[in-house]
């Protein structure tokens, strides 16, 4: 995805977004942090990686991001892009809501965790979906 390349152009920080595909029963929170680590994001090197959960059928998303840039940005960062992905969810723009959050994120990655020349990839750019 274009989006989650281009922010991750400025720092060592990963992003993935996760669509749900079908019903989700479970907390959509808690749904996220399951799929944090079954997608290996909480094995990158420096643990400043973050996803976007989005289940469109229950209308439901989350954002989760690793110990270390939790650490750095606290509740308040999270709290302000679960808001703004609302505001467009709402409004049916459903990529202004992914594209919007991930460059808010790929700043705060990039002010906290800029990237270095030996710095790779660690994780998929594409949107997973199950």
């Amino acid at each position: 995805m274009h989006a989650i390349r281009e922010a991750e152009a400025r720092t060592s920080g990963e992003i993935r977004v996760y669509v749900h595909r079908g019903k989700l029963s479970a907390d959509p929170l808690a749904a996220a942090q399951r799929k944090f680590y079954q997608l290996g994001m909480h094995k990158t090197r420096e643990r400043n990686a973050v996803l976007l959960f989005v289940a469109p059928r229950a209308h439901k998303f989350a954002v989760v991001g690793d110990q270390a840039i939790h650490e750095k940005c606290g509740d308040e960062f999270w709290e302000r892009i679960i808001e703004g992905m609302r505001t467009h969810f709402q409004k049916e723009k459903f990529s202004h809501a992914l594209v919007d959050a991930i460059g808010e994120i790929g700043k705060m990655l990039a002010a906290h965790f800029p990237k270095v020349p030996t710095n790779a990839n660690e994780l998929p750019d594409e949107i997973a979906e199950g």
